[in-house]
């Protein structure tokens, strides 16, 4: 029987150290590593040895109760949500870590939300009850208020905040008493019993629990302290016992999802697979497909009048090796069943996020939104570095996809996002470890979006030098922030072959990746209008070429509007310091709501724009001398209010240049450095 978890929660809340006790005590280790030390199983990158941080997902296996745990150590530190994203496709459900001290962080609560959304069922583990100002029960409140789950404390303890705490789960009538109340609420039985001043028997006990975690309406909570080894055998023990196995999503049919990509020395590329159902052995042959692309689906509710997309076949590779992971090490598995997590070696088009034979769970969540630009440069200025600089780049957003790496040969620079400074720390560690490259960053940049200014038309005709023919005209119709790209429209196919018409909407989806400032174009509604071809005249390629040039005339014509992006910040300081602080979110531009006050500590929820707010971190730590805390989130985008002139700059030719860019368009002209 296979558990596929997560060991998820906020930085410094100590699950690197419980997945270092979980190996020790299935005697998959001799000694637990400390994080401080550098000497964890699960932190192999020296960029994690040492800032004692977890930068990248980790898998380990471990065999407990008949059950073998398939544990994924995730990042804690919000730069690194994405890799906690893209591990909740393979999950059978989570632990959750939380300080017994810091309590429920902003982080957290993100998490929280995400595993609601993915319907994951999750069980809490209070961390560090040896450490001063300890308070379980504090932390249960905590999680009531943000989880609409039912959380039920499973453990007894004592001697909090002493170096010989105790926690021990409940038995007996203990138990039986303590789920029949936490579950009154949610459960008809165990009201019942409940209003009778009865308890549930054992038997009921347990299979009632196991129904409503599994239903995920409760979330079991224990206590312990990793560092001193104290309720992790509990911990374990109840999760065999009572949550959920890789059953619950299991499949008939060959389906496996790649939720990690590394590159190896030897082997190239290493994809990280969990699988849902059918087996592989080495030497087998898969399909790999990737996720459905929200960007090119109409929204919820929108009709999808137009041409078909043409989809080009999946690749179909061959497994080279299966291995099972512990950490840094390795073994030659052979083969991986149904449920199982495993890392095959030979695909060499995986992708981070691609499905292993169907798609018959794809499931994605958005935990991370990269909203920062940084310019990546050789530090020595040699151009000639540039294209193994790209080539480096790209693996690494293979292995990242927020990295989203972008140049266009003959660019002397390459753009990446990143969601923050230590995640920049860590691309340029991996660099000079992995390929000997020294790279100079730009100072991170905030990343604007832009939108149609009005509705109104776009055209375009393509028609000289002979031979080719292509007219396109949109219509452009700017709608609600949030709502995206629709696309619409099928013309005759007397008027516009079919084949051309899907043409069209292949170009004008690539189209949208740079606007008439340089950046990404969304929150419209496109419909095709208008559109011509010749039957002597016309070759495929030329809706291509044409395309893009009535797009970028439409929004010449109608204008463009630059949106930029906004933070969710929650700050608790010093209530002396709420003046200061609102005159802050107000010199930022941003809105708040009304602060919250408990004792000598103010609360206040604001939303700024993310390019004035870079610095206020800082300046919160110097004017609270540290005691304020500041937790961001990414909000969405609106309407820019700075009244700068926001411009990217452009990769490739502009369609707006006609005669250069149907000349690039044709192969017929080649960007150099300096052309830049």
């Amino acid at each position: 029987m296979f558990h596929n978890i997560g060991i998820l929660a906020h930085v410094d809340s100590g699950k690197t150290t419980l997945t270092e006790q979980i190996l020790y005590h299935a005697g998959v280790i001799r000694a637990a590593g400390s994080v401080d030390s550098g000497t964890t199983a699960t932190d192999n990158l020296s960029i994690e040895r040492q800032r004692g941080i977890s930068v990248r997902t980790s898998t380990a296996s471990a065999d407990w109760g008949g059950v073998t745990f398939n544990i994924i150590d995730t990042p804690g530190h919000v730069d690194f949500a994405g890799e906690v994203e893209r591990s909740l496709c393979a999950l059978d459900y989570a632990v959750v870590v939380v300080s017994a001290v810091e309590g429920v962080r902003a982080h957290t609560e993100n998490i929280l939300k995400a595993l609601g959304d993915a319907n994951l069922p999750c069980a809490v583990f209070i961390n560090k009850i040896d450490r001063a100002g300890a308070d379980p029960e504090r932390i249960l409140a905590e999680l009531a208020q943000v989880c609409s789950r039912t959380p039920v404390l499973l453990s007894e303890y004592g001697g909090c905040e002493t170096d010989t705490p105790t926690a021990k789960t409940l038995t007996g009538d203990a138990f039986c008493r303590a789920v029949t109340e936490a579950l009154c609420d949610v459960n008809e039985e165990a009201g019942e019993a409940y209003l009778m001043d009865e308890i549930l028997s054992p038997e009921r006990t347990d299979a009632i629990l196991d129904s409503e975690i599994s239903a995920c309406r409760v979330i079991p909570v224990l206590c312990g302290s990793a560092k001193l080894s104290v309720g992790v055998k509990d911990l374990m023990d109840f999760l065999a016992c009572h949550m959920p196995s890789a059953e619950r999503r299991s499949t008939d049919e060959l389906c496996g999802v790649i939720f990690k990509i590394e590159h190896d020395k030897v082997m190239g590329k290493v994809s990280h697979v969990r699988l849902f159902g059918g087996r592989i052995v080495n030497r087998d042959e898969v399909e790999l497909i990737p996720p459905v692309d929200a960007a090119k689906t109409n929204p919820a509710g929108e009709e999808n009048d137009a041409v078909e997309l043409e989809e080009k076949p999946n690749p179909r590779e061959k497994v080279a090796q299966i291995r099972k992971f512990t950490g840094g090490k390795y073994t030659d598995a052979g083969e991986i069943g149904s449920g199982d997590i495993a890392a095959l070696c030979g695909l060499p088009s995986a992708k981070t996020g691609h499905f292993v034979g169907s798609l018959a769970l794809g499931n994605s969540y958005r935990l991370a939104q990269p909203f920062l630009r940084v310019q990546v440069t050789p530090a020595d200025n040699d151009p000639e570095k540039i294209p193994r600089l790209a080539e480096a780049l790209s693996q690494l957003s293979d292995e990242e996809p927020y990295l989203d790496t972008k140049w266009e040969n003959g660019q002397r620079e390459i753009i990446i996002n990143t969601t923050g400074k230590i995640q920049l720390e860590v691309v340029d560690s991996l660099l000079r470890e992995r390929y000997n490259l020294i790279a100079s960053f730009s100072p991170p940049t905030v990343i604007y979006k832009e939108t149609p200014a009005k509705a109104g038309f776009a055209y375009a005709d393509y028609t000289m030098p002979k031979p080719c023919w292509a007219v396109v005209q949109f219509k452009f119709e700017p709608m609600p922030r949030g709502y995206g790209v629709s696309y619409h429209g099928k013309l005759p196919s007397n008027q516009c072959f079919y084949r051309y018409q899907t043409h069209i909407r292949t170009s004008f989806y690539n189209c949208l990746e740079q606007g008439l400032y340089g950046w990404e174009v969304t929150d419209f509604r496109c419909t095709l209008v208008g559109g011509q071809h010749h039957t002597i005249h016309t070759h495929p390629l030329d809706f291509f070429v044409c395309t893009p040039m009535a797009f970028m005339n439409g929004l010449q014509s109608l204008g463009s509007t630059i949106l930029e992006p906004l933070l969710n910040m929650r700050i608790s300081a010093p209530t002396n310091l709420s003046g200061k602080i609102i005159n802050e979110i107000t010199r930022m531009g941003g809105e708040y709501d009304s602060p919250v006050i408990m004792g000598d500590t103010t609360t206040l929820e604001a939303i700024v724009p993310a390019a004035q707010s870079m610095e206020f971190p800082v300046k919160l730590a110097s004017m609270s001398s540290g005691k304020a805390v500041v937790n961001t989130t990414f909000h969405g985008y609106r309407e820019c209010r700075d009244g700068k002139e926001h411009i990217s700059p452009r990769r490739g030719v502009n369609p707006l240049d006609r005669s250069k860019w149907i000349l690039w368009a044709r192969g017929a002209y080649q960007l150099s450095i300096g052309d830049m």
